[in-house]
């Protein structure tokens, strides 16, 4: 009698367990509120049982001490290397603005002439002469032209590296928000497994079923326990990821804040049309793409500059004096000069005809990649919004539909098994079965989330960016 009373004990205990997952499942509280770390307020009932298993949670979540994606991204920012190297590209392109403004520097001449070497000692001239290059047809504006649109053009490839850096970023944190989940929903199970077991064992002891039963519940306990495992790995292999992209120490600990039901990213345009006009208005390698094609127009200007004549004005002043043997005695005369000039290269043979060809080549070649990002744009745009759209009606049907019914049928199944009626490996299927479910639905959250976050990055990444100086 005591015995059954015992049972009767636990069995109340299991299952107001069961019906504690079950809201679990529909409603996702906060994840420490199982350890204790959560909901201090919350009362304690002495018919809930104690749960079995220790959870890890607590090493990896915390809703307020917990690092958020946008302290990840701005982490990583800051301290990616590679972004930091790029960001040096801008001032060189700065540099190179500042040496195309430069004007061309003069040049002085200086021509001492003596006859002394060849049998006129008395002859002799001094010449100083200074010569400047003209920059005509447009040259320096030009050169200085094409330097501003690569200074933009480099701006643009750093933002763009930044982009790809924050959809590494979200990309792991999808992982691990999914890998948190699944650990949690994983836990969940195998705590309910130890419960049951326990009321086998009761069972066993009492010889009202066979030691086989327990036996297989054991199994499926320790399948529980692999699974488990298999998750905290996943785990713990996103969220070293987003250490190495945020810069942080591998042995510091880091843990998530947010849940992947609860994760909120930017709002996403109403129509796929205003999404891809965004697109190709803030996307980064577009712009990248544009300032190249302009790059490119703007060095064939300045090649059909430098074809023209070049033109160089210059002085000379000369001061000479001259020996004439006379009759009577030598004469010496000395004159002195001013010339004025303007020297003019002609382009007879060397018009710069490869590097027009050239500069016209890149022309096109700016053109064709400008389009064809254009089009990787929309079709990454209409991609990301239709795996969101998918993504988000396979949440809701799990969540209204499958999660619900599963969660009930095994609650009715374990009230079925305490009473005899069925054997627990059919208790065991139908708990796969929810496991099934549950997986389902965080793979859905998961590609929700990643398809949102994808959608945003695809729009430019605008919201996670720095301002542009």
């Amino acid at each position: 009698m005591n015995l059954q009373r015992k049972v009767t004990a636990v069995w109340a205990s299991l299952c107001l367990t069961v019906f504690g997952f079950t809201a679990a499942i529909g409603q996702e509280p906060t994840l420490l509120a199982r350890n204790g770390t959560a909901n201090p307020d919350r009362k304690t009932s002495a018919a809930s049982a104690k749960p079995l298993v220790e959870s890890v949670l607590p090493n990896y979540y915390h809703p307020q001490d917990g690092t958020s994606v946008d302290e990840l991204i701005k982490r990583a920012l800051g301290s990616n290397q590679e972004i930091i190297a790029s960001r040096l590209e801008i001032d060189k392109a700065r540099a190179r603005l500042q040496q195309a403004r430069l004007r061309p520097n003069p040049t002085l001449e200086f021509e001492q002439e003596s006859g002394r070497l060849v049998g006129s000692g008395g002859d002799g001239q001094f010449t100083i002469g200074a010569s400047l290059p003209i920059e005509i047809y447009g040259r320096r504006s030009a050169r200085v032209s094409a330097a501003q649109i690569a200074i933009e053009a480099s701006e643009a490839e750093v933002r763009n590296r930044e982009r790809v850096l924050v959809a590494n970023v979200l990309t792991n944190y999808a992982e691990a928000l999914g890998a948190l989940r699944e650990l949690d929903v994983t836990e969940r199970l195998l705590d309910l497994d130890l419960q049951t077991a326990r009321v086998v064992q009761i069972r066993v002891n009492e010889g009202e079923i066979a030691p086989l039963e327990l036996n297989l519940l054991q199994a499926e306990v320790e399948r529980m326990r692999s699974r488990r495992q298999l998750a905290e790995g996943r785990l713990q292999a996103a969220i070293t990821q987003l250490k190495l992209l945020s810069g942080a120490p591998f042995d510091e600990p880091l843990r998530l804040r947010e849940q992947i039901d609860a994760a909120a990213l930017p709002t996403l345009p109403a129509t796929k049309e205003a999404a891809v006009d965004i697109g190709l208005r803030t996307r980064p390698d577009v712009a990248l793409a544009q300032l190249e094609e302009q790059v490119a127009t703007a060095g064939l200007r300045l090649v059909r500059a430098q074809s023209r004549p070049d033109l160089t004005a210059y002085t000379r002043y000369s001061q000479g004096r001259s020996t004439y043997d006379a009759p009577t005695a030598p004469f010496s005369q000395r004159d002195r000069s001013l010339t004025f000039g303007v020297a003019i290269g002609l382009p007879l043979f060397n018009k710069n005809q490869g590097a027009k060809a050239e500069a016209e080549i890149a022309i096109k070649q700016a053109q064709t990649r400008r389009e064809f990002a254009e089009r990787v744009v929309r079709g990454e745009i209409l991609a990301a919004y239709q795996r969101y759209e998918a993504a988000s009606r396979a949440v809701s049907t799990l969540e209204i539909g499958a999660i619900p019914r599963s969660t009930q049928n095994v609650a009715t199944f374990r009230e079925v098994y305490a009473i005899g009626e069925i054997k627990v490996t059919e208790l065991i299927a139908e708990q796969r079965r929810l496991l099934d479910a549950t997986r389902d639905l965080t793979e859905a959250l998961t590609q929700r989330y990643r398809s949102q976050a994808d959608l945003s990055i695809a729009l430019g990444a605008g919201a996670f960016l720095p301002a542009p100086n």
